[in-house]
């Protein structure tokens, strides 16, 4: 005796606390499986209803009640098709993480999440108490089990699904985006079928979420660890999986699998769906920034437009004695490659009365970065004007390494609401340059191959304060990612000198990075919510 269903993965894009909104989106993805899919069971994402992560609107008190209604209504408004959802439920003065399977009009079983996962950017054990128990409900005659996200990456929940009768495992998931993390993913659902003798179909949301980037990447793979059917990056949609089983083996029928995007695609799709994402839920009618001719800029306007439409950006060029023609010529050039609203707002007569008005105050003190950062100031008062007065959202330009050691100014062009390349590279941002230009023209190439600068004094050179940035970058990789000391950085092969006022400027910086515009994050190791150092603090940079 056989028997054959098709399981929809549904990666959708839900908004964190739009429980009416998820719902509604849910229901339409259901009746889509059944009606026009002939799907039997609809698996969606890890606390679907309510979107992840929902941080301390978990701890607010109509939570509970907002979720009992939309579980009713979402049993009672679809029936033929078992859906698969995620949760939060409270019971007893505890917390929990739910799948539930619910089918016309029923709740059959349901399942609380076993390993809570509390590093990196994940913080479950503030909110949640683990279940302890396996989740196995027979659906059409196949003994299917439930567990989510963090239970795939231990052993102990696919043995106890196993003992407990499965024959197939259904994984809900909110799986971040970082770089390399769909072959990581893989990996471990491979141990996992292989382990425990039978298939998984593993269902990733997607979308922006403030710093957090959720890729999709869905995917189901046979209990050999043979890759079935794998979704899309970056890309909603309903995904099927044909499962057949007899007495002896449960198969799942290959499908489409869609190939791995290379990592700088990947990190490119990840970035434009975070800036997407983010101003489309927040509200903001568009978005604008600071267009200096340099590559961050030049990086951020093409992200932007791919994002959101030319017809959305605004490109401001804000020049002063020091910014070159060069600068001039590329800005413009770019923004009419681009087609998006540009306008040049030069910013002498701003500093010099800043200077005229401080003169008294700089009497007999020597010119330093105090005058570069009255440049940046200003450019960002403008900025910051131009969006309160439009509603535009302004996006600064500030890459990784900058922020990591402070080579940017508070209130100037660390001014705004978004960070594009906050946890980006400089040595990726020429990259990603260079690949956004394989799609189409998009940034001068002038721009991508002249030595960066800021522009804030006569000829100054970006390598003028800081080391060449593949020493840079590869320090902090060691230093901010990977947590080594520094005397470690210098037994790997760094001059020592270097080393020390890396790491230096990177601690003494906690305070900058504090008040900076949130950014997507694209690496293990962003500066944000998985990287917590306090500003005051004896700490020594050998300890």
């Amino acid at each position: 005796m056989s028997a054959t269903l098709r399981i929809v993965m549904a990666q959708l894009n839900l908004r964190v606390g739009d429980i009416a909104g998820n719902l509604e989106r849910m229901v339409e993805a259901a009746r889509h499986a059944r009606d026009e899919m002939d799907a039997r069971i609809i698996l969606f994402s890890e606390l679907s209803l309510c979107g992840y992560p929902p941080e301390d609107l978990l701890l607010r008190s109509s939570m509970q009640a907002r979720t009992e209604r939309a579980l009713q209504q979402l049993a009672s408004t679809v029936s033929g098709i078992h859906m698969v959802v995620g949760y939060a439920w409270q019971q007893d003065g505890q917390r929990y993480n739910m799948a539930a399977v619910l089918a016309d009009g029923s709740l059959l079983a349901s399942y609380a999440k076993q390993q809570l996962p509390n590093y990196q950017v994940f913080d479950e054990k503030r909110y949640f108490t683990p279940g302890s128990d396996a989740c196995v409900v027979e659906i059409d005659g196949l003994p299917v089990a439930l567990s989510i996200c963090e239970d795939i990456w231990h052993p102990a929940p696919m043995a106890q699904a196993r003992t407990a009768g499965a024959r197939l495992m259904l994984n809900l998931n909110a799986s971040p985006f970082h770089m390399d993390k769909q072959n990581e993913r893989e990996a471990v659902v491979r141990q996992r079928c292989v382990e425990g003798g039978m298939p998984v179909i593993y269902v990733n949301q997607v979308g922006g979420q403030d710093e957090l980037v959720f890729d999709g990447g869905s995917l189901a793979m046979n209990a050999d660890g043979r890759l079935a059917v794998r979704a899309p990056a970056c890309a909603e949609g309903l995904y099927p999986v044909d499962v057949h089983w007899d007495e002896q083996q449960v198969e799942l029928r290959q499908g489409g699998v869609a190939e791995l995007p290379e990592l700088e695609a990947s990190v490119y799709q990840a970035l434009v769906m975070g800036v997407r994402d983010y101003v489309g839920k927040n509200g903001f009618p568009g978005v604008l920034l600071g267009l200096s001719g340099g590559i961050d800029s030049a990086l951020t306007l093409a992200i932007a437009v791919d994002a959101l439409g030319a017809d959305r950006v605004e490109a401001v060029m804000m020049p002063y004695h020091y910014t070159s023609g060069m600068s001039l010529e590329d800005a413009e050039a770019q923004a009419r490659l681009l087609g998006v609203h540009y306008r040049v707002l030069p910013i002498a007569p701003m500093v010099e009365s800043f200077m005229q008005t401080l003169a008294p105050v700089f009497a007999g003190r020597g010119r330093d970065t105090t005058e570069e950062n009255l440049q940046a100031r200003c450019r960002g008062t403008l900025l910051m004007a131009i969006s309160n007065k439009t509603g535009a959202l302004v996006l600064t330009t500030g890459n990784k390494s900058e922020v990591a050691v402070g080579y940017c100014t508070l209130y100037g062009d660390m001014a705004g609401g978004f960070d594009v390349l906050k946890d980006v590279p400089k040595t990726l941002v020429f990259r990603l340059s260079e690949f956004r230009n394989t799609l189409s023209a998009a940034i001068p190439q002038r721009v991508i191959e002249r030595p960066p600068s800021a522009e804030l004094a006569p000829d100054q050179k970006d390598e003028d304060s800081l080391p060449a940035y593949p020493v840079l970058d590869d320090i902090l990789r060691l230093y901010v990612e990977q947590d080594l000391s520094a005397s470690a950085i210098i037994a790997a092969g760094h001059d020592p000198d270097m080393v020390r006022k890396v790491v230096r400027l990177v601690d003494l910086n906690e305070y900058k990075r504090r008040q900076a515009a949130v950014g997507t994050r694209i690496t293990q190791r962003g500066f944000g919510r998985d990287r917590r150092y306090p500003i005051t603090s004896g700490w020594r940079m050998d300890d």
